[in-house]
């Protein structure tokens, strides 16, 4: 933690009080049907298990490793499965749960997965999204923040590795 300057963008209560309106949100419009919640490792898995808590509607998780990245910091937009999903999506209706949204490269190639594949109905839903740094066009239907293209840490978000376990939602400064 030595050398960063992290300053709080969400409190803890706010990411909270944040994922309980999603999540409302989505058993209303769900409507008791029942979804597969597939987060995208790694990011994603603390708020993909907060949303899963507070969801009233059948759930069924699965979990997903997607890069983009290769051995680099700048997205190669060659989007690459390395773990996919257990079992079949076919006739679902499927709720892709991620961390953070940049490009767009990687949920606009999932989602179009997840329709050849027979999902019932693909829908997204992110913690943060960055529309300054969208390359591609892709509906999100849930959307905790919108955020300016800063660096986040925190609630799974990660620098090299570190910060993912701050329960709150920070930009290094």
């Amino acid at each position: 933690m030595k050398g960063e300057k992290i300053s709080v963008m969400y409190s803890e209560e706010q990411v909270n009080e944040r994922i309980r309106e999603l999540a409302a949100q989505i058993n209303e419009d769900l409507n008791g049907e029942s979804v597969k919640l597939v987060c995208i490792l790694k990011g994603a898995s603390f708020f993909a298990c907060e949303l899963a808590k507070r969801l009233t509607i059948p759930v069924y998780m699965d979990f997903m490793y997607v890069s983009s990245y290769g051995n680099g910091t700048e997205s190669s937009g060659n989007v690459r499965i390395t773990k996919d999903l257990e079992s079949p999506i076919e006739g679902e209706n499927v709720l892709i749960v991620e961390d953070i949204i940049d490009s767009g490269r990687t949920l606009a190639y999932l989602s179009d997965e997840f329709r050849d594949r027979g999902a019932k109905k693909v829908m997204i839903c992110t913690l943060l999204s960055k529309p300054d740094r969208r390359e591609v066009e892709v509906p999100v239907d849930y959307i905790g923040y919108v955020i300016p293209d800063r660096f986040v840490v925190g609630y799974g978000l990660d620098y090299a590795q570190k910060y993912r376990n701050l329960p709150y939602i920070g930009a290094i400064e």
